[in-house]
């Protein structure tokens, strides 16, 4: 669910806070994290919003050709 999505990803977007880290310093990486996520979504906005990523990528090529690579190197498909 998109709720327990959310609750999981709350402390890791307060973890930074004081880090020493390279990846946390700048003012954007908490806002990319949320937008990441779709914190600010509901249930069934989420819903739609994957259903529209999942069409556009079995419509994309670039889509099909790492399936084929995948399927000849690694036998994955």
């Amino acid at each position: 669910r998109a709720v327990g999505g959310c609750a999981r990803a709350r402390p890791c977007s307060s973890l930074p806070a004081g880090s020493q880290l390279p990846c946390f310093h700048g003012s954007s990486t908490i806002r990319n994290l949320k937008e990441r996520f779709h914190m600010n979504m509901t249930e069934e906005q989420l819903q739609l919003l994957i259903e529209q990523m999942v069409d556009g990528s079995m419509r994309s090529i670039t889509t099909k050709l790492y399936d084929g690579f995948q399927y000849l190197t690694n036998g994955i498909m």
